[in-house]
């Protein structure tokens, strides 16, 4: 199955996908324009073939949700009824400092780092989800 896996922030949100094999996730791209996230989701899922979509829930360091988890979960409720196909979600605590330590051993600008850290953390997102997938197999 193909996922697409959503990083879900307050200015930017980050993509990434997977291969049917499940085995390859790639961070995919970054939006910046809140007005064309639903838009671009539901382009994504058509071309890329998605049959699944896995959304980061921030919960709080002690497992409960705070107001960052209740706006994901709303969002998620109004993507389910712009799409066809079934949404998860993976707790992702700590997934954008587990992509910032990734970032640092690459020598690109604060600028460049930015742009691409939502989307590496929508890949690890995914990676979560897939593990854990297995694992319940």
């Amino acid at each position: 199955m193909r996922y697409l896996a959503i990083d879900l922030g307050k200015k930017r949100t980050g993509l990434a996908v997977c291969d049917p094999t499940e085995t390859i996730v790639s961070p995919l791209e970054v939006i910046s324009e809140k007005g064309e996230l639903f838009e671009e989701i539901k382009r994504l899922t058509t071309m890329e073939k998605i049959d699944g979509v896995v959304i980061g829930l921030p919960l709080n360091m002690d497992g409960t949700a705070g107001p960052q988890a209740k706006a994901v979960k709303k969002f998620a409720r109004q993507l389910k009824k712009q799409i066809k196909i079934p949404v998860h979600f993976q707790d992702e605590r700590l997934s954008s400092f587990a992509a910032e330590e990734k970032l640092k051993e690459i020598e690109i600008s604060k600028k460049a780092k930015k742009e691409r850290l939502d989307a590496l953390a929508a890949a690890g997102i995914l990676e979560a989800f897939l593990e854990r997938k297995k694992t319940r197999s």
